[in-house]
């Protein structure tokens, strides 16, 4: 297993076990000393090594494969090389031993940096022309998805109960969902003019509005989030109260998100889903007409597939706008997303807006040699009246490059000849000569010179070995 976090990962699990080297090496039937070695990433691991070292550690791959630790190495990265944190650098080398032998001291590290930055924006960062600072709840609650692997089971269970009872098959998706609300809950579901609005719900009246601009699957996601609201609630609530985020806004933010999770896995139930995007070989659009569901739908559906003993190909998923603004994110496939700059100017997430309605596909590289096979497409909302923009953005999924052959989006690519070297931002790119770059790298000296224009607004020198 090519993986260079892959001895200290070992070491750490084995020590929170109470396990001793020569235990472990005795049932790995190995020496202490080759385990030793393993430990401190001077030997590789064998996949039948492998195989045992999940087996008596009790932990799957996913452990072992280093992509919670790679996050972390990456967000320390950046915490590092904030300048106004007043610091000496700090070599990768160190944030990845960090990462990676005392990963709950790094999430210290990153929990004191995020509370830094909360204090750095409500003294003197994000400010309203009002006047009132703010501070943003979005990252807490991303946080809280990710650290849950983006799976619920008991949400799951819970909608596979309510999809078991729906006549959909007979009476069509929609109109299963309108009956339930009908029959159970008394409420009635109109179309028509809502303006400012999508979804309007009236308890009292117990009525249910949507809007008429809404496409057909996204009225019965809405009706689908209604039930979650009046079915599953029991549920939903103790997950928010343990959460325990640190304002209301990001416990609101968590409560919705945990409710729209539950729609989508009404929607598309679990065990077809899984199945479907395996024969499909995660043909999005085709998932999504058959799920009867948009494409993002579909493309969140499948970063949710976390299920212990059936667990889909590990995917990350973005959406993001013109402006570079990330509103939704989440990695499972280990590919480390830039948390406080913006993403890659190469990176085909962005070029996908030049080609609205079409799936971009590009086989990524970044630095450190990680490879992904990446599709993106523009999703375009309707204009609430004739004049105004669209709300247009793109949402963006991607596998490592080993699991390419499960996606159809891989056919007729040659991958080796296809490969595009991205960088995570432009700050922490070590690329040379990129005519994309934005901004110097953080951790370079430059080196300009006023008798040369280089192809690259900053040319800079390359790390000192």
């Amino acid at each position: 297993m090519s993986n260079p976090l892959i001895g200290r990962i070992v070491r750490r699990l084995r020590q929170e076990q109470g396990m001793t080297q020569q235990k472990l090496a005795t049932r790995l039937g190995i020496s202490t000393s080759y385990l030793n070695l393993i430990e401190h990433d001077q030997r590789g691991v064998t996949a039948t090594l492998l195989i045992k070292l999940t087996e008596i550690l009790q932990v799957d791959l996913a452990a072992l494969s280093g992509s919670d630790e790679r996050q972390i190495e990456q967000a320390l990265r950046e915490t590092f090389a904030d300048p106004l944190l007043g610091t000496d650098p700090v070599p990768d080398a160190e944030s990845q031993i960090l990462a990676a032998s005392a990963p709950a001291a790094a999430q210290a590290v990153l929990g004191l940096y995020r509370a830094f930055q909360a204090v750095r924006e409500e003294t003197g960062g994000i400010t309203l022309p009002s006047g009132r600072r703010i501070l943003l709840p979005n990252e807490e609650v991303r946080d809280f998805f990710h650290d849950h692997a983006n799976h619920f089971p008991e949400l799951e269970a819970a909608a596979e109960a309510m999809g078991a009872e729906l006549p959909a098959a007979t009476l069509g998706m929609n109109h299963a969902l309108a009956e339930r609300l009908r029959h159970k809950h008394g409420l009635v579901v109109s179309v028509g003019p809502l303006p400012g609005a999508l979804r309007v719900y009236d308890p009292a009246a117990r009525h249910l509005r949507l809007s008429e601009t809404l496409p057909r699957e996204s009225r019965g996601f809405q009706m689908a989030f209604q039930l979650g609201l009046l079915e599953a609630r029991d549920l939903i609530e103790p997950i928010v109260k343990q959460a325990a985020m640190t304002t209301r806004d990001a416990g609101e933010l968590l409560r919705i998100g945990l409710i729209n999770y539950f729609a989508g896995a009404v929607l598309m139930p679990y065990a077809p889903f899984l199945e479907a995007a395996a024969a499909l070989r995660h043909d999005v659009e085709h998932l999504a007409m058959r799920f009867g569901v948009s494409f993002e739908q579909a493309c969140h559906r499948l970063s949710t597939l976390q299920r212990n003993g059936a667990r889909g190909v590990p995917l990350f998923f973005l959406r993001v706008d013109p402006a570079g603004n990330v509103s939704k994110r989440f990695s499972a496939a280990g590919f480390p997303f830039a948390r406080f700059g913006g993403n890659c100017p190469r990176w085909v997430v962005y070029s996908a807006f030049a080609a609205p309605g079409t799936v971009q596909v590009q086989v990524a590289q970044l630095p450190d040699g990680a490879t992904y096979l990446c599709f993106a497409r523009t999703i375009i909302a309707t204009p609430a009246r004739w004049g105004e923009p669209p709300a247009t953005r793109v949402v963006a999924m991607g596998c490592e490059i080993n699991r390419a052959g499960d996606f159809v989006y891989a056919d007729g690519i040659a991958i080796a000849n296809a490969t595009i070297g991205i960088g995570l931002s432009c700050r922490l790119c070590d690329r040379q000569d990129c005519r994309s770059r934005a901004f110097p790298p953080l951790a370079h000296r430059l080196t300009l010179d006023v008798s040369t224009t280089s192809a690259s607004p900053y040319r800079f020198e390359p790390v000192r070995t």
